[in-house]
């Protein structure tokens, strides 16, 4: 069984807004670091946001601040990725990982080496 799930992808407008959710209801949960990351045709994937064990720290790549939010609910076994306002360039494959850490160089390197388990990934496609 695929230990990360993702779900919440779609096709939608500029300026409409998705919410990700991913699972992981396998794991230990509430000690992997969660990570979203995405991957646009015929570009690399690119983290794009993540949050600690706690829920405390999370990180966001700068052209997504102020319009995507990450959460997590350890009792369900989830993390979601609340995104407003999308863009077309959002468009992408969007990957969730979990990851066991420590990070070696912070949770904003967001380095995918790092990361133990990741998902199938969920399609969203913004259009102008």
């Amino acid at each position: 069984q695929v230990p990360v799930v993702e779900s919440g992808g779609g096709s939608v407008q500029a300026g409409d807004s998705l919410r990700l959710s991913c699972t992981a209801s396998e794991l230990n949960f509430e000690h992997f670091i969660m990570g979203w990351f995405r991957q646009a045709p015929g570009q690399e994937r690119e983290g794009v946001s993540c949050i600690t064990w706690s829920g405390i720290n999370t990180y966001y790549k700068d052209s997504v601040k102020g319009r995507f939010t990450i959460s997590r609910d350890n009792a369900k076994k989830v993390v979601y990725l609340q995104m407003n306002n999308l863009k077309p360039e959002d468009t992408a494959m969007y990957y969730c990982a979990a990851a066991k850490g420590p990070m070696s160089h912070g949770i904003e390197r967001m380095m995918e080496e790092e990361y133990d388990y990741w998902g199938q990934g969920t399609q969203v496609t913004v259009s102008s």
